[in-house]
């Protein structure tokens, strides 16, 4: 798609929307027969070829859906993938799966080659960076997990902002002053939203954040097991940690009991195997990929339905699971 931004440049000429000049490039009856006339024109003065994501469209499309996420890996878009294989099934229709690993020009790839298939919808979990290319691909599409810059579009995902505001809230509630937060990419809007309600939290309360209290880029179990090692021997620890991500919960967790610290508190923002067994049992934002999954899966096919809907953000509610960690008092 390198002439992306040639289908913009025709749009502006013309004085259309982009979304227009895609249907024009699409034979889609519904653009008023002046308006594709021009549109042609200036498609034509500029020599505009059709790109690979418009020429995917043509000849029909199939009952495919395509999905794209960040890591198949990961425990909470694991749960996503078998939430859309599970309602896609039921619908009558069958999902591909492909991951970027956060990696935008792997995204833009994966994209490509899901289009190339004629699926009849796209649900992405986007990458960081500028999405407006995707309006391009003139199909049913809805974004997962996240917002994606640069595209109007359905959101489907949680507040995450709210969620962590009210779980640092339930810490700091039971007399915690000192909270550490742990977080996976700062620069993914999930994150950032997750570490504004940390802050929000802590300054709705009147408690300063210190820069020692917070390790905003663990990507791994294993950054996040030494950041936590690294606030433990720190001269003045935690005596709380929220963790805001799943993986980052299962580095926190071991390094909390390595350091033979049961007692520092502790929130996780996702749920994750045998958390309910271990001592104490881990306190969480019960962040379900399962329902955030089916919740997609509902809005693409009222897309699919109607083309024309007015784009939502529609946000899955989430419970704070109380199982003793995040109860600790320091």
């Amino acid at each position: 798609m390198g002439d992306r931004s040639i289908l913009r440049d025709v749009a502006h000429a013309a004085g259309v929307s982009l979304r227009t000049a895609s249907r024009v490039l699409n034979d889609d009856p519904r653009v008023a027969a002046a308006t594709r006339q021009r549109v042609r024109e200036v498609m034509a003065d500029l020599h505009y070829t059709p790109d690979l994501m418009a020429r995917s469209l043509r000849g029909g499309t199939d009952t495919t859906i395509g999905l794209v996420v960040e890591s198949i890996a990961d425990p909470f878009f694991s749960e996503l993938i078998a939430a859309v294989e599970s309602a896609t099934s039921e619908d009558g229709r069958s999902v591909l799966v492909s991951s970027t690993h956060g990696d935008p020009g792997r995204e833009f790839r994966v994209v490509e080659e899901l289009l190339r298939r004629r699926i009849s919808g796209l649900l992405v979990v986007p990458s960081p960076g500028d999405h407006s290319w995707l309006a391009e691909a003139a199909l049913p599409l809805v974004m997962v997990d996240r917002p994606a810059e640069g595209l109007d579009a359905d959101v489907v995902g949680i507040d995450d902002r709210s969620a962590a505001f009210d779980a640092v809230s339930h810490l700091i509630s039971h007399g915690h002053r000192d909270v550490a937060y742990v977080g996976d990419h700062s620069q993914v809007a999930t994150s950032a939203a997750r570490l504004a309600g940390y802050r929000q939290a802590m300054a709705q309360h009147g408690l300063d954040v210190h820069d020692r209290l917070v390790r905003a880029d663990c990507p791994t179990a294993r950054a996040a097991a030494a950041a936590t090692s690294g606030l433990l021997t720190d001269t003045r620890p935690p005596t709380a940690v929220f963790s805001a991500a799943t993986r980052c919960s299962l580095g926190v967790v071991p390094a909390l009991h390595e350091h033979r610290r049961s007692d520092v508190a502790l929130v996780g923002f996702g749920d994750f195997a045998m958390a309910d067994t271990l001592v104490p049992a881990v306190t969480v934002v019960d962040h379900s990929g399962f329902a955030v999954g089916r919740a997609a899966v509902a809005r693409l096919a009222q897309r699919i339905g109607d083309p024309d809907l007015t784009p939502e953000t529609i946000s899955v509610p989430v419970a704070l699971v109380e199982r003793g960690s995040g109860e600790l008092r320091p």
